[in-house]
């Protein structure tokens, strides 16, 4: 059964040996983001801090931070499973006949359940306050010794499309400026940038309408940093991870609507054209971003549950909890990647690379060039066109084995013949491109090479030791003693 909140979720973590409570008293400025990180980067569990300094309102952090974790959170023993429930989809073809229909219709009848449902009320309501509010209230994490104040590390942030009113769900980090006012650090090529650049253009509004969730149900909060199609609603696909609609109640002060078991939403509005010093953070880079001008989050209203519980992460040197999120995504789109690039085997995003600065590739090679065609149209995927570097490999390299394929790879290039630059967009946290947002990026072409790619040589073999004498050696290996 999927989770209905995020409290559902905690007690199936805590069930699991996935959750410590810690009744200590711990300092939401620096100390409990020293846990978190010390935490994730020793295999320990998620964290749910019971008292936490100056804050009446517990708050819990690493609920995505392991294998297993994002194995709950999206209610499967093996996340290749959602893949291969993707791949499904991919695959339905016009039924031609009565018995083909039948059999399409669970997975039509998925589909159709995925759908948000808008109902009249939830529990994010239970309290709604639209005067005498505060963030202070909340234990918001300042969570590096060279941030720039309080940090929401993990809002769900809802805005529409001015032209379509498709909405939109991301997740962007906000600076605290005071209790009632943050940033908004939207990255110029996020969904709610552009639809604040386009109402901004349309002049027709001084107002932007945003609403911020904090705390839901697991596939909800994933949800918000898919790298999905803007035609996809996050919401939506949301409701096809955990096999049911996600229940959508609309806010006190404006048309968006939120989860309605949500634990606490900010309620509020931007100012076209206002901005505001935002940074800077210590991020998923492991430096910490560059200050800039962003948007300014002005709240209007808070509603939350009656004993709200306050959800955060902390992003940081690799591997941190965004990490395993990352590598669920690398699973997951997998297949929607092969709809499009079908001689890509797999994929692998190394903790190092944090998600844009490295991608491995391997691919079933039918002719001449491919592995640049593969580099090329992977950089117009999507947010995949923010990869620095690419590296493309045989088939028969495991991607998954980092040391593998710095072996073979390192090995099978000439650099001046395999490796080629481009020009074009960089992810906006990216401190080394020549300008903000643009700069080079890197292919290497680590492929066998053939004589109708200009290689003349002979290409060597993989050394091996035969099957045989390796089942002998097995045998004997056992017999002196020296174990499995």
């Amino acid at each position: 059964m999927p989770f209905e909140d995020l409290r559902d979720f905690l007690r199936a973590l805590e069930k699991e040996g996935e959750l410590k409570r810690v009744a200590l008293s711990v300092d939401p400025y620096l100390e409990i983001a020293a846990f978190a990180d010390r935490s994730v980067k020793t295999g320990g569990p998620a964290l749910l801090f019971e008292n936490p300094k100056g804050s009446s309102v517990p708050l819990v952090i690493n609920i995505f931070a392991s294998l297993r974790r994002m194995q709950i959170a999206l209610g499967v023993d093996d996340i290749e499973d959602i893949a291969r429930r993707i791949a499904g989809f991919i695959e339905l073809q016009k039924p031609e006949g009565w018995i083909e229909k039948v059999k399409l219709l669970p997975k039509l009848g998925e589909i159709n359940a995925a759908f948000p449902k808008t109902v009249s009320d939830g529990p994010c309501k239970d309290v709604i306050r639209k005067n005498e509010f505060s963030l202070d209230e909340f234990p918001i994490l300042h969570c590096w010794p060279g941030d720039a104040g309080r940090f929401l590390t993990l809002p769900l942030v809802f805005s529409r499309d001015p032209s379509t009113g498709k909405r939109n769900c991301g997740m962007y980090r906000m600076q605290v400026f005071d209790g009632q006012t943050t940033g908004m650090h939207w990255q110029k090529h996020k969904q709610g940038a552009d639809h604040y650049r386009r109402l901004a253009a349309e002049g027709r509004e001084t107002r932007m309408p945003v609403a911020v969730a904090i705390g839901a149900d697991p596939a909800t909060i994933f949800s918000a940093v898919l790298p999905l199609p803007p035609s996809i609603d996050e919401i939506l696909f949301a409701g096809f991870l955990r096999n049911k609609a996600v229940e959508m109640v609309k806010c006190e002060t404006n048309d968006l609507e939120v989860p309605a078991n949500a634990e606490i939403v900010l309620e509020g509005y931007l100012n076209l054209g206002e901005l505001r010093r935002e940074g800077p953070f210590g991020d998923h880079t492991g430096f910490y971003s560059l200050d800039d001008d962003y948007p300014v989050f002005h709240i209007e209203c808070i509603t939350h549950r009656k004993r709200p519980i306050y959800a955060a992460t902390i992003v940081g040197p690799p591997p941190m909890e965004d990490f395993y999120m990352g590598k669920a995504i690398e699973r997951i789109f997998l297949p929607l990647m092969r709809l499009q690039l079908p001689e890509v085997r797999d994929i692998c995003m190394p903790a190092e690379g944090i998600f844009h600065n490295l991608i491995l590739v391997s691919i079933r090679k039918s002719y001449p060039g491919q592995a640049r065609k593969i580099m090329h149209a992977i950089w117009g995927l999507g947010q995949a066109m923010f990869s620095k570097c690419i590296v493309v490999v045989d088939e028969d390299v495991d991607v998954q084995n980092v040391s593998e394929v710095a072996w073979k790879a390192l090995n099978n290039i000439d650099p001046q013949r395999d490796i080629e630059f481009c020009l074009g967009p960089i992810d906006s946290l990216d401190h080394s491109s020549r300008l903000p947002n643009f700069g080079s990026k890197m292919g290497v072409d680590a492929t066998t090479k053939w004589p109708s790619e200009g290689f003349t040589r002979r290409w060597p073999n993989v050394i091996s030791m035969s099957p045989e004498v390796t089942a002998r050696v097995d045998a004997l290996w056992k017999r002196a003693g020296l174990g499995r």
